[in-house]
């Protein structure tokens, strides 16, 4: 195991270990995430079949991806079962489908414990100078949409001694997802990006979901099989989002 490995592993069992809050004596240590870069989707798990994909070194915790610099450093977090480590962009010159929200290692993979049938993840970028690659993309007159303040990712230092470990196990959901394509201020300009997405790529299964009085969520789906899904993602790709997201149906 080289050096590099050695860091990323020690940076997750720290994030492990820093992950409960046991006492209002805890102390919080803040990591800036610059341009709030995170997303959810599902990953591409490397293998020796991907013969137009440069090789990953299968027991390396490194990952490609189309968006964030080389040797930006982020947290990959199965969702399902709450495990994560910290792994390191090896490029983001390795062309793949934007379906994929990154390339993992055969490692990380394996130490998520990850359905290699529905690989289904979130990244986070935190490495403090790592910063996401912006893309050109359609404006819409409608709306500038409301920026937020880059927050901080919050973590816990906790007395471990006080930690109980109870393991559950965890029942497989139906396959039921999502494709989230934008949170708008306004709930006019959410109907008018529905509106335009029907007319422009066809997509007719929208809705809108209102998550508070200043913010409504522009949803594609749901799906309940991967084809369908990957279709109505390669559709809109049209618009050039930079960062669509498939989210779990809950």
């Amino acid at each position: 195991m080289n050096c590099r490995s050695y860091i990323l592993l020690f940076l997750s069992l720290l994030l492990f270990n820093c992950d409960q809050t046991i006492n209002n004596n805890s102390k919080k240590i803040s990591f800036p995430i610059e341009n709030r870069y995170s997303n959810t989707g599902f990953a591409l798990i490397y293998n020796n079949d991907l013969l137009d994909i440069k090789e990953l070194e299968n027991r390396s915790l490194d990952i490609y991806h189309n968006s964030l610099k080389k040797r930006s450093i982020v947290k990959i977090i199965n969702p399902k079962n709450g495990k994560f480590l910290m792994a390191e962009v090896k490029s983001n010159k390795v062309k793949f489908s934007n379906f994929y929200n990154s390339i993992l290692s055969p490692r990380i993979a394996e130490e998520l414990d990850l359905n290699s049938n529905e690989p289904y993840i979130k990244i986070i970028l935190v490495a403090k100078n790592s910063t996401f690659i912006a893309k050109k993309a359609k404006t819409f007159d409608e709306e500038r949409i409301v920026a937020e303040k880059a927050p901080v990712d919050g973590i816990q230092i906790n007395d471990l001694n006080k930690i109980k470990v109870k393991k559950k196990k965890i029942k497989e959901k139906a396959f039921s997802y999502s494709i989230k394509v934008a949170d708008f201020y306004y709930k006019d300009t959410a109907t008018s990006m529905l509106t335009r997405i029907k007319i422009e790529t066809g997509i007719n299964n929208l809705s809108i979901r209102e998550l508070s009085k200043t913010k409504y969520r522009v949803l594609i789906g749901p799906f309940n099989d991967i084809k369908t899904l990957r279709d109505s993602f390669e559709k809109m790709n049209y618009f050039k989002f930079e960062n669509l997201e498939i989210i779990k149906n809950v």
